[in-house]
């Protein structure tokens, strides 16, 4: 091929690249100085809306967590105090009237206790905690359980709670939501009014419930307590809170 015709050619290629690389450096910059679509997974315009309620009751349940501690420079006879201080507590716990599906064991532990000198470690002795859950499903019988729970001697008792329940948290919790439906259907229609619109089908409900529980206080902690007078005790009333979303057609 001549030397001329070749050059030529060249140029022409060189022009069409150019003119590509302007075309795709143009359509971008056309894209998006127009609208761009938002997507929806609805057909029809909606609108979006929460809705809260709270729902108050009187608990009728109590759980309260009841824990020996016990110490030895043996690991067998603290292991037994502690034996014995827990079988008193649960035996004072049944003459209370409190069933055995009442009590359970939620921990428990032997470990040495350490004396550190250069370094190194010597145990000068054991502790053994053993821990158990009440429950108490009579309110009026919680002063008379938490009295007699402290009957157990020579020990370091210690008595945390109560943290107070419903037997049947689902009826409290199925009311809750339905006001917040209600509250969320109401906001949905206000805010249709005001565009001139109306609410259709509901689309979609998301829910949550909760039950919020302060966290569980010590009630005591002594070691072989005297008598005393009983144990006062004020349920107050337990917070069911539900909050939905709601996805409503409009129309």
């Amino acid at each position: 091929m001549p030397a001329r015709t070749c050059r030529e050619a060249l140029m022409i290629r060189s022009a069409l690249v150019a003119g590509f690389v302007a075309c795709a450096a143009v359509a971008p910059a056309m894209a998006q100085g127009q609208p761009q679509p938002i997507y929806s997974p609805y057909s029809t315009p909606v609108v979006v809306t929460q809705g809260e309620a709270v729902v108050k009751r009187a608990p009728d349940r109590a759980w309260l967590t009841v824990a020996t501690e016990t110490r030895d420079a043996r690991a067998e006879e603290a292991r037994r105090l502690s034996a014995e201080a827990m079988t008193a507590v649960q035996d004072a716990l049944r003459k209370a009237g409190l069933g055995d599906d009442a009590i359970r064991t939620t921990g428990y532990s032997l470990t040495p206790e350490m004396d550190w000198k250069s370094g190194r470690g010597i145990v000068r002795g054991y502790v053994v905690r053993n821990q158990i859950e009440v429950r108490v499903d009579n309110l009026d019988q919680l002063p008379a359980v938490i009295d007699a729970a402290t009957t157990a001697r020579a020990t370091t008792l210690s008595i945390t709670g109560p943290r107070f329940a419903l037997k049947d948290e689902s009826s409290a919790q199925g009311e809750a939501l339905r006001n917040a439906v209600t509250s969320a259907m109401n906001r949905a229609r206000a805010i249709a009014a005001g565009a001139g619109r109306t609410v259709g089908e509901v689309l979609r409900i998301d829910d949550q419930v909760s039950t919020p529980f302060p966290p569980p206080q010590p009630l005591m902690r002594m070691a072989a307590a005297e008598d005393a007078t009983s144990t006062p005790i004020t349920p107050g009333e337990i917070e069911i809170r539900a909050t939905v979303t709601l996805t409503v057609e409009l129309r």
